[in-house]
C-alpha cells in the first residue's frame, strides 16, 4: 500500500503536537499525530472511512480509514467539560463517509472563552500497525489539503528487508517496570528462536543477541530506554513484527502479573539516629530475632584448568547442565519458581554456550570454562551500573557454584548444616543459599553486601524469615559465636545486646508469637473494637487457592477479588464462559460470604498480550484501569456478565479501579444496567469504587452520592500522593502509605462518604499492616482486606482497640510531618496496647 493522506480535518494552522497546551497530547499519550489550530466552525472527514466512535460529548471523533488506520479527532482542550453545549455531530457510529463530509459542527465563538483551548489534536492510534512518514506543520490549512502521512508498519519493514537484503530495523520503546531483566529477556530470546532469522537488540554502542538472555541483560536496558530492534534473514519481516510486539506490550511486568511481587520497600520506621553498638542496614523482610553469629564464608573451590579430551569436557558439562535443569524444574512453589524458570533461562543462554564451547575448544577444562563464562557475565551485569541488574550478577555466581559442585561429583547444597538459634552472617548469599535454610534452626541473616530487591531478598519475604542487606563492611566485626539482636524491621543489628535488651527482645519475641496463636484461635470470631463496634474484616484474592487460606484464617468475605490475572496471562481475551468458572470457583469456596470483584485493572504497566497499546511515557497516568474497559466496552460488558452469571445472586460486587470522575463512575452504571437488563437481572448490584487518584478522594462526597461503597488502594493512592512510583527502587524507601498527606486524603474520603451514609473500606497494603489498623479505624474506616493470612492478626488489632483511642491517635498522626514519626507514634501505641493487655 502506498501512504495514505490524512487530510486537515479544519481550517487553521497546523501545529506540531509539542505546541499543543496539554501534556496528555503534546507527549503523544493518546498518539502521534498533527494539530489544527482552527479558524473555521466545521471538522470534516480526513479520509474515506467508518465513525467508530462519537464521544457523548460530541466534541471528539474516531475514524477508521478505509486502510485500517484509525484517526482521532478531539476539538479542543478540556471540552468535554462543556457537556455538548456548543457542539452539533452529523454522523453516528457505524456511519460510513467519504473524505471532506462533515463530522461536527461548533459554535468556536462560544468555545474561545469557555474553552482552555481550542486547538484540535488529529491522532493516529494505532501506531503498532501504522507510522507517520511525513507532517505539513508549521502553516495555514484548508479543508482537504494534506496534513500528514501514514505507512501500515508491515510495509515499512518489507520494504526495509526488500532494500537491506533481508535486514529490518525498528526502533522501540520499553515500557517494561524494571526494564529489560531476566524474565523479559528469557521471553525475548524465546521469541526469537521461534525465526530463522538472526535477531539483536541494541541500546546505544551496546548490541547483544536477541536468542540470548545475558546478551539482552548486559544492555542494561531501563524503563522507558529506546532500543533498536534489528532482524536478517529470510523471515525478518515476521520476526521484527513479532519481537517489537513482544516488547511493546510490557510482558505484564507489573505486580498481580506474572512477575513475582517485589519484596517490600525498606522500611524507614525510625527518624532517630541508631544507639552506640548498633550496625544499619536495608531491611530486606521485616522481624525481630536473636541468634547466634554463624558466618557463610565462600571458599573458592579448587578447579583442573586444562584438560586433553575437548569431547569428554563437553559431555560432563552437558551431564551437569541437564542434572541441574531437573532441579530447577522440580521446584514448583512460589517464589523459588519463578526464580528457578529465571535460571533456567539463563542455563540455556547460547551466549553462555557459545563461550563455554570455544573456551573448552582450546584446551580448558569444563569447570574452567563454566566458571569463566559466569563470572564474564556477573561483571557484565555490574558494569551496567545499574543497581537492580548488579543485584542479578549473584544468580550467575549460584549457577557458577552448583554446575562447579556436580562437575566434582558433588550434590549442590540442598540444605546448610547449622547449630540452632544461628544468625546466619555472609559478605553475600545466593538465592541457592537462602533456599537451602532450615527454618527451624535459622533465625534471620544480614549480609554486607545486597539489594532488597534481589531475589534474595524476595525468598526472605516469601519465607517470613527476618533479613537485613547492605549492612556494610561493619558487619565484619562480629564474630562467630556472638548473641545479637536483628530488628529488620528497624533496619539494624544490635551487635552487643546487655541483659535487659536480650530480655526485652524475648519478651517482644514470645510476645508476638502468642498473638500470633491467639489471633489464629479466635479466626472464626466477628471482628469488634473494644468498645463493641462492627469492623468487617475481609481478604484480598486472586484465585481459589486464596479463598481456601482466607476461609482457614476467618476472613468474612473479599474485599478485593482481583481479576487482571485472566486477562494478563492469556494470549486472547478470556470469554465469557472462562472468566464466570473463575469467579463461581472463587465464590463456592468463599461459602456465601461477600465477594467484590474489582474490573479488570489492566493497562498501562499491566498491558494484556491481545490489547495491543501504544507505549506510553508514564503508564501510570496513562490508559490503564476503568479507563481501558470505558476505551473497550465489549471487554467491560463481557466481564460484567460473568460476574452477573455467578450463584447465588448477589454474592458477588462489583468494584471500579482508577476511577478519577463521577463520569467514569456512570458510565460503568449504564453498562452494568444495560446487562442487568440483557439479562433479566432485576435486583440491584452493589457498584462501588477503589480510591486510588487524589481525584477520588477530593470528590469523595461527589463519587459517593452515587456510589454504593468506596475502598481505599492506598499502594497507588501513596504513589500518586507522594508522586513517587512505586516500581522504581531510587525512591521505594520514600514510599510509605502512614505518610500524613495519605491519611489525610483518606479522612477526607471517609468523610465525603459519610454525607451519604456510604461505608469506606481499605484493601491496600495499610489493611494488611497492624500499625496502621489503629490510625485507619480513627479516620472513619469500616472494613479492612488484607493478605489471607494476615486476617487473624487485623482481628486481634480491631479487638484490641476502641474507637476514641483510635480516633485520638488519627488526629496525632495528622499533624506529624512525615511517615517516619507516624510509624514511630504508631509503635508507641501498639507498645502501649501489650502493656495494658499484660496488666489486665
Amino acid at each position: 500500500m502506498t501512504s495514505l493522506i490524512l487530510s486537515s480535518p479544519l481550517r487553521g494552522y497546523a501545529l506540531d503536537l509539542a505546541e499543543v497546551p496539554d501534556p496528555v497530547f503534546a507527549q503523544n499519550m493518546l498518539g502521534d499525530g498533527v494539530a489544527v489550530d482552527p479558524t473555521g466552525d466545521c471538522m470534516h472527514a480526513p479520509c474515506d472511512g467508518l465513525v467508530i466512535s462519537v464521544h457523548a460529548s460530541r466534541h471528539a471523533v474516531t475514524l477508521r480509514a478505509d486502510e485500517g488506520a484509525e484517526i482521532l479527532m478531539h476539538i479542543g482542550i478540556d471540552t468535554v467539560a462543556l457537556g455538548g453545549e456548543g457542539f452539533r455531530a452529523h454522523v453516528s457510529e457505524g456511519q460510513r463517509v467519504l473524505r471532506g463530509d462533515p463530522l461536527v459542527s461548533f459554535d468556536l465563538d462560544a468555545l474561545l472563552p469557555q474553552a482552555r483551548a481550542v486547538v484540535t489534536p488529529v491522532l493516529l492510534t494505532n501506531p503498532e500497525q501504522f507510522r507517520i512518514s511525513r507532517r505539513e506543520t508549521g502553516k495555514p490549512v484548508g479543508v482537504g489539503e494534506a496534513l500528514f502521512f501514514v505507512e501500515p508498519l508491515d510495509a515499512v519493514m518489507a520494504g526495509a528487508a526488500q532494500a537491506q537484503g533481508e535486514v529490518c530495523s525498528v526502533d522501540v520503546l520499553v515500557p517494561m517496570t524494571h526494564g529489560i531483566h531476566a524474565r523479559p529477556a528469557a521471553r525475548i530470546a524465546e521469541c526469537a528462536r521461534g525465526f530463522v532469522a538472526e535477531a539483536t537488540l541494541a541500546k546505544g554502542d551496546k548490541q547483544g543477541s536477541a536468542r540470548s538472555p545475558v546478551a539482552l541483560l548486559a544492555l542494561g536496558v531501563r524503563c522507558n530506554d529506546v532500543v533498536t530492534v534489528q532482524t536478517r534473514g529470510p523471515d525478518a519481516p515476521e520476526a521484527l513484527r513479532a519481537l517489537v510486539d513482544l516488547i511493546s506490550s510490557g510482558m505484564g511486568e507489573s505486580a498481580g502479573a506474572e512477575t513475582p511481587p517485589a519484596p517490600a520497600a525498606p522500611i524507614i520506621a525510625e527518624a532517630l539516629p541508631l544507639p552506640e553498638g548498633w550496625l544499619g542496614g536495608v531491611t530486606a523482610a521485616p522481624g525481630l530475632a536473636i541468634g547466634r553469629v554463624r558466618w557463610l564464608r565462600h571458599v573458592e573451590r579448587e578447579i583442573p584448568s586444562f584438560s586433553d579430551d575437548p569431547a569428554r569436557e563437553t559431555q560432563r558439562l552437558e551431564a551437569a547442565l541437564a542434572d541441574l535443569g531437573q532441579r530447577l524444574n522440580a521446584r514448583t512453589q512460589g517464589e523459588q519458581a519463578s526464580i528457578a524458570q529465571a535460571h533456567l533461562a539463563l542455563l540455556g543462554d547460547p551466549d553462555v554456550a557459545e563461550a563455554t564451547a570455544g573456551c573448552i575448544a582450546k584446551g580448558h577444562s569444563a569447570d574452567y570454562a563454566w566458571r569463566s563464562a559466569m563470572r564474564a557475565q556477573a561483571e557484565a551485569m555490574r558494569a551496567t551500573g545499574d543497581r537492580r541488574l548488579a543485584e542479578r550478577a549473584d544468580d550467575f555466581l549460584d549457577l557458577e557454584r552448583q554446575i562447579l559442585a556436580l562437575l566434582a561429583g558433588e550434590e549442590p547444597e540442598t540444605s546448610l548444616d547449622l547449630p540452632e538459634d544461628t544468625l546466619l552472617l555472609a559478605e553475600d548469599l545466593l538465592p541457592s543459599h537462602v533456599m537451602a535454610l532450615d527454618l527451624a534452626k535459622v533465625r534471620g541473616f544480614a549480609t554486607m553486601r545486597g539489594g532488597p530487591t534481589s531475589h534474595v531478598a524476595i525468598l526472605a519475604g516469601g519465607m517470613g524469615l527476618p533479613a537485613l542487606v547492605a549492612v556494610g563492611e561493619g558487619l565484619a566485626a562480629l564474630e562467630d559465636g556472638a548473641l545479637v539482636i536483628l530488628d529488620a524491621g528497624r533496619g539494624a543489628i544490635d551487635s552487643a545486646p546487655d541483659a535487659a535488651a536480650l530480655a526485652q527482645a524475648r519478651d517482644a519475641i514470645a510476645a508476638e508469637a502468642a498473638r500470633r496463636a491467639d489471633a489464629l484461635a479466635a479466626a472464626a470470631e466477628q471482628a469488634r473494637t473494644a468498645c463493641g463496634t462492627r469492623i468487617e474484616a475481609f481478604a484480598n484474592l486472586g484465585s481459589k487457592q486464596d479463598a481456601e487460606v482466607a476461609m482457614a484464617h476467618g476472613a468474612e468475605g473479599s474485599g478485593l477479588l482481583r481479576t487482571e490475572f485472566l486477562f494478563l496471562e492469556s494470549a486472547t481475551a478470556p470469554d465469557e464462559a472462562e472468566q464466570a468458572a473463575h469467579y463461581q470457583a472463587i465464590a463456592d469456596a468463599m461459602q456465601g460470604r461477600p465477594v467484590i470483584v474489582r474490573l479488570m485493572d489492566i493497562g498501562g504497566d499491566k498491558p494484556a498480550p491481545f490489547l495491543p497499546m501504544a507505549p506510553e511515557e508514564n503508564p501510570a497516568l496513562g490508559l490503564r484501569g476503568i479507563r481501558v474497559g470505558l476505551d473497550r466496552p465489549d471487554l467491560l460488558r463481557s466481564q460484567l456478565r460473568a460476574i452477573l452469571a455467578v450463584q447465588p445472586s448477589g454474592q458477588c460486587r462489583i468494584m471500579v479501579p482508577m476511577v478519577a470522575s463521577l463520569a467514569e463512575l456512570r458510565a460503568v452504571r449504564g453498562h452494568l444496567d444495560a446487562v442487568r437488563a440483557e439479562m433479566g437481572v432485576s435486583e440491584k448490584v452493589p457498584l462501588g469504587i477503589m480510591v486510588e487518584t487524589p481525584a477520588a478522594a477530593v470528590t469523595a462526597d461527589l463519587l459517593a452520592a452515587e456510589a454504593d461503597f468506596l475502598s481505599v488502594g492506598s499502594n497507588d493512592l501513596t504513589q500518586y500522593v507522594l508522586a513517587m512510583d512505586r516500581g522504581n527502587p531510587a525512591v521505594a524507601p520514600g514510599i510509605d502509605g502512614l505518610h500524613p498527606a495519605v491519611l489525610r486524603l483518606i479522612g477526607q474520603t471517609c468523610q465525603g462518604a459519610g454525607r451519604h451514609g456510604r461505608w469506606v473500606g481499605v484493601c491496600g497494603g495499610l489493611a494488611s499492616d497492624p500499625l496502621a489498623v489503629p490510625i485507619l479505624l480513627g479516620l472513619g474506616i469500616t472494613e479492612l482486606s488484607s493478605t489471607p493470612a494476615q486476617v487473624p492478626a487485623i482481628k486481634a488489632v480491631i479487638r484490641s482497640v476502641t474507637l476514641e483511642a483510635c480516633r485520638a491517635l488519627a488526629d496525632q498522626a495528622l499533624a506529624l510531618p512525615d511517615a517516619a514519626q507516624v510509624r514511630a507514634l504508631a509503635r508507641s501505641f501498639q507498645e502501649k496496647l501489650a502493656f495494658q493487655e499484660k496488666l489486665a
